[in-house]
């Protein structure tokens, strides 16, 4: 599987933030966004998400299927964490499960229960599974919107500065979930200010030239 983007470009409020723009990711692969605030990161991450329309150029998931919508691929983490506060952990978590196709009703209880610990689980958020997400600190909300990442299978992660209020140990939980999902074919991009220590990644500044390199030890090329 591959994401192909060829020649973009993209408005915004009649000025134009990404010109031109060409770059390829294949499976296995991770791609760092990085760049000065107001670069275009986040707008790259949405156009890729399919949530923007490009004013020029295209962007395409090989071997995907080709009767198939690319969102469909997709995994969007954003700024928000789109954590519902007085729902308890465990029951925004069941909601993404369902909303993105990864568990549904009690006919499949077992299966989807097991995939919800174990996203709890993966980011250590299981003790508060029945806790209200209103009550949680930043960081634990982050870690519950990251979580829905585990709940279904989508071949594409599309992570805008996943990092936010994570702490050192919390960031490593991350790094190595990340590394499982390209280990087993998937695909990345992701918009960080900061090194993510992932072994097969590479790093596209945006205003600037992408890296052809392998990340070495976490830092970026």
């Amino acid at each position: 599987m591959q994401l192909s983007v060829k020649d973009l470009a993209v408005e915004r409020a009649g000025r134009r933030i990404i010109n031109n723009l060409s770059f390829e990711v294949s499976s296995c692969e991770a791609l760092l966004l990085t760049g000065r605030n107001g670069a275009g990161k986040t707008t790259l991450i949405r156009t890729l998400a399919g949530y923007l329309t490009p004013t020029d150029g295209s962007v395409a998931l090989k071997g995907y299927g080709e009767d198939r919508e690319r969102r469909e691929a997709c995994h969007y983490v954003g700024h928000l964490n789109a954590d519902k506060a007085s729902l308890t952990v465990i029951e925004n978590l069941r909601f993404w499960a369902r909303y993105l196709g990864g568990g549904s009703n009690a006919a499949s209880a077992n299966g989807a229960q097991d995939r919800l610990w174990t996203a709890l689980e993966r980011f250590a958020i299981d003790p508060l599974a029945d806790i209200p997400a209103g009550y949680l600190s930043a960081g634990q909300k982050r870690r519950l919107g990251l979580a829905r990442l585990l709940v279904a299978d989508r071949p594409l992660w599309l992570l805008d500065e996943p990092t936010v209020s994570l702490d050192v140990q919390s960031t490593a939980l991350l790094a190595g979930v990340i590394e499982d999902h390209l280990a087993n074919g998937g695909l990345v991009v992701a918009a960080t200010h900061l090194p993510l220590g992932l072994a097969n990644s590479r790093e596209l500044k945006l205003g600037g030239q992408m890296s052809t390199a392998p990340a070495k030890g976490g830092a970026l090329q």
